[in-house]
């Protein structure tokens, strides 16, 4: 998906018009937030917060920056000069931070990667780089989970994929059932992390602490 900045309400070129024919201009979300202000009970005309919707959304766009990002071609680069490796490559404790589509509220956690490469590898800093393309979007937790797993398999097709989140859901403790320090799971193996109970005890292990 291309990211198109914009930031008034104005015709676009006839190339990005169907890209973004949806999606509001930066005025009318900034009036959105305004609306969400007053309807919360205050004043978006005071002081304080006069300058808060322009804020909102340049958060925003930071937030979910993932929607401009194509996950599959931050892996495109590989290298093959590895010396014959043929073992675990593992990133352990990538910070999560991502937001939930029913509540729109922070996921934050961890996330750990492996995959067991079949003659080349990525460079680890792009790996991630693809967790952010995909948690920097409207989520839940189980979905991302398979999307990291299932680029790395048609991408870099290694001879597995484990792909481990924690993450705890603000959605859950700072509204409903407001359960503090609760973390949920998800898990998604491929190949032989998921064929071979010895390689996959062997990724859970390196992952404890």
């Amino acid at each position: 998906m291309t990211a198109i900045a914009y930031d008034e309400c104005s015709r676009v070129s006839e190339e990005d018009e169907e890209i973004i024919s949806s999606r509001p201009c930066r005025r009318e979300a900034e009036e959105a937030v305004r609306t969400l202000i007053a309807w919360a009970g205050d004043d978006p005309n005071r002081e304080g917060l006069l300058d808060t919707p322009e804020r909102v959304a340049r958060a925003f766009e930071e937030w979910f920056s993932g929607y401009g990002q194509d996950p599959e071609a931050i892996l495109a680069r590989t290298f093959e000069e590895v010396e014959n490796y043929d073992d675990i490559v593992l990133l352990r404790d990538i910070r999560l931070e991502s937001t939930c589509e029913h509540h729109m509220a922070p996921i934050i956690g961890k996330i750990h990667i492996a995959y067991l490469p079949d003659g080349k590898v990525v460079g680890l800093s792009k790996l991630a780089r693809l967790v952010d393309a995909f948690a920097k979007r409207l989520q839940i937790q189980e979905k991302l989970t398979a999307q990291i797993a299932a680029t790395l398999d048609d991408v870099l097709t290694p001879r597995g994929v484990a792909v481990v989140i924690e993450a705890e859901h603000h959605c859950m403790s700072t509204r409903g059932v407001h359960r503090h320090g609760v973390d949920t799971i998800t898990t998604r193996f491929t190949g032989v992390f998921d064929e071979d109970p010895v390689m996959q005890q062997r990724f859970l292990s390196l992952i404890k602490r």
